[in-house]
């Protein structure tokens, strides 16, 4: 009897401590996460990033993340202090979910797209470049938006609130749905877009070479002195390009 008591007051305690924990965490991670996205916004809407797509598609990027920050980490932060409603409305919880998934997988294929934008830019062959434009940016978000609504439309089917026989009570209401939402998650937010930003960054890095060797060629030395110096400075776009790529990398 005694040992039953004292394993269930271990298990208490433990609940409490992982409470605990996630509470103040979630605070830190709210505070880095939306100061930083609110940065990001602030730099990337100025007027002279506003016309690049690159810049575009990190704002774009930068908006949707903090939309995952509130749906995700802020709901579950309040959940902490009082009664969390997306337990217990069906509606709430079928939309905050559906916010969430939606904004963290639109974010990830804006980081894809800018990925693509920065090799189209940096290609060689001129038809490339000119397909890095602002308002195929644009088009490409919109549409993104589009699908990656349509996929996770399921949401609205599958998850209910109120549940006893899950881990959460704002969770799907079968087997067979937490599977579906769980695969569609990990290959269409993280394998998909994670696996295309590798091969167009490899591809990037690519054409970053052959424009080099192509620009120390002995007979373009003078041009290429010409185009990448001006009063010992680089050109606006360059320093713009360079930075939006290092960006990139780190994203």
């Amino acid at each position: 009897m005694s040992s039953n008591s004292s394993d269930a007051n271990l298990i208490l305690s433990l609940n409490l401590i992982s409470a605990q924990i996630n509470r103040y965490l979630s605070i830190i991670i709210l505070l880095f996460g939306t100061v930083g996205n609110i940065l990001n916004c602030l730099v990337l809407s100025q007027k002279a990033l506003r016309k690049n797509p690159c810049s575009w598609l990190f704002l774009a990027s930068s908006i949707t993340s903090l939309i995952t920050l509130i749906s995700g980490v802020a709901v579950r932060l309040m959940a902490g202090w009082s009664a969390d409603l997306t337990d217990t409305i069906p509606w709430l919880c079928k939309f905050r979910i559906f916010v969430l998934f939606d904004s963290r997988t639109i974010a990830s294929w804006l980081i894809m797209l800018a990925t693509v934008d920065r090799w189209l830019s940096s290609s060689i062959k001129v038809n490339r470049r000119h397909m890095s434009t602002l308002k195929n940016a644009q088009y490409g978000t919109l549409l993104l938006v589009l699908l990656s609504s349509l996929i996770y439309a399921q949401i609205f089917y599958c998850y209910e609130a109120n549940l006893t026989n899950a881990p959460l009570k704002c969770y799907g209401k079968t087997i067979w749905c937490r599977l579906l939402i769980d695969f569609t998650f990990a290959t269409v937010s993280i394998l998909i877009p994670s696996l295309l930003m590798f091969i167009f960054g490899f591809m990037t890095i690519l054409n970053i070479r052959q424009s080099a060797l192509r620009r120390i060629q002995p007979m373009s030395v003078s041009l290429v002195m010409q185009e990448t110096t001006v009063n010992g400075q680089k050109p606006q776009w360059k320093n713009t390009d360079q930075h939006l790529l290092v960006m990139l990398l780190a994203q």
